[in-house]
């Protein structure tokens, strides 16, 4: 990556699943950054283990649940300790389904409940938007940065033809409104942040499992294709792209 360097310090939030850990991996293995603060639910994990074997200090595993805010406050806060600067933060978390807890896409209107919605929101949209607020100071300086979250091309509102997936689909479309707005209060404040919606595409991650019998043959793409595809977004990506909502292959998707 052209806009990292050896001074450069990334975050990857969600850094123990298939998108978060192939993202971890391609910022130590293919940049110079200086570290990565990789954050998860459970960061005494084996892919993480076996990163801090292969690149030692670079990557600092850090315990963060999304769904607790004075947990996302208490990450921010270790990493503010540390370092005086971010240049990358990417939420690679997201939330679709849970079969314990008997949460599933909605396929009718008779299927929404409070505990979906409630999820759904609680993880795709509410957590990105107090990440932002926790980290805004770190990302805020005289030096390109980016804060990218992972979105879905199914929370856009025009491209929407099939119905259904109610609770992500609306959680998703309020994180990319969130992302629009940070974008243009950034444009005041901070003049040298972008923010980035970014769709990664299908990939074969357990997020995407239970519905992957329904994608075209090429269409599935591996953790590492869709985090180098990613990377190559943001970049690429100028002060002017900020707020806006891009595929894997640099599309712009509509609102």
């Amino acid at each position: 990556m052209k806009t990292l360097n050896a001074q450069s310090v990334a975050v990857v939030i969600g850094a123990s699943g298939g998108i978060g850990a192939a993202l971890t991996e391609r910022l130590l293995a293919h940049t110079s950054v200086t570290r990565v603060w990789a954050a998860c639910r459970q960061p005494e994990c084996p892919v993480l283990e076996d990163l801090v074997r292969r690149f030692g200090d670079r990557i600092r595993p850090l315990m963060v649940d999304v769904t607790d805010a004075s947990s996302i406050e208490a990450t921010v806060a270790q990493i503010r300790a540390q370092t005086p600067a971010v240049h990358l933060l990417i939420n690679a978390f997201g939330f679709l389904h849970d079969a314990e807890a008997r949460i599933w896409p909605e396929k009718r209107i008779e299927e929404i409940t409070p505990e979906g919605l409630l999820r759904n929101f609680q993880i795709n949209a509410m957590a990105p938007a107090l990440i932002a607020r926790h980290t805004f100071a770190l990302l805020n300086h005289r030096e390109r940065a980016v804060f990218a979250s992972l979105s879905a091309r199914v929370g856009s509102i025009s491209d929407n033809g099939l119905g259904g997936w109610y609770a992500y689909r609306s959680s998703k479309a309020a994180q990319n409104m969130l992302t629009r707005g940070f974008a243009v209060e950034g444009a005041r404040r901070a003049k040298r942040l972008i923010y980035l919606a970014l769709h990664p595409g299908t990939t074969d991650s357990g997020l995407s499992e239970p519905f992957q019998s329904g994608v075209p043959e090429g269409k599935l793409f591996s953790p590492d294709f869709a985090a180098t595809k990613l990377l190559e977004q943001i970049d690429t990506a100028s002060i002017e792209d900020s707020g806006q909502f891009f595929a894997w292959d640099g599309q712009s998707i509509p609102w």
